[in-house]
């Protein structure tokens, strides 16, 4: 991946060819936005994916809610939070997630929170 300058390593840059290699898992998740496409996907998870012919890798990362490798595949977080959205998934620990931290540090050292325990 090319930086740029002013850049955040290994962070991916959600560009045309991001959109590009991302466009099924987007779809895919996007049409969870109208009410019987997330019921589908509650009902049957693997049909409402075969719909948008999902690469290998999509479909493992979607199954395994591995935020962070949807994104790398071009997923755009804004879509990806839909797919959140139908489990729930807390925001913050799709935020972990991208940070490469646990969700216990994201929120003490992100957001200021006191640590469980």
């Amino acid at each position: 991946m090319a930086e740029t300058k002013g850049s955040i390593p290994d962070t991916p840059l959600f560009d045309r060819a991001g959109s590009l290699r991302g466009y099924r898992l987007n779809k895919m998740a996007m049409g969870l936005g109208q009410a019987a496409n997330r019921d589908a996907f509650k009902a049957d998870e693997d049909a409402y994916l075969a719909r948008f012919g999902l690469t290998a890798e999509e479909l493992t990362a979607v199954k395994s809610r591995d935020w962070h490798e949807m994104v790398r595949l071009g997923g755009n977080l804004f879509f990806i939070l839909k797919i959140a959205a139908v489990d729930p998934t807390p925001i913050t620990e799709i935020g972990a997630a991208q940070a490469g931290m646990s969700h216990d540090d994201f929120v003490y050292e992100r957001l200021g929170r006191k640590r469980n325990g």
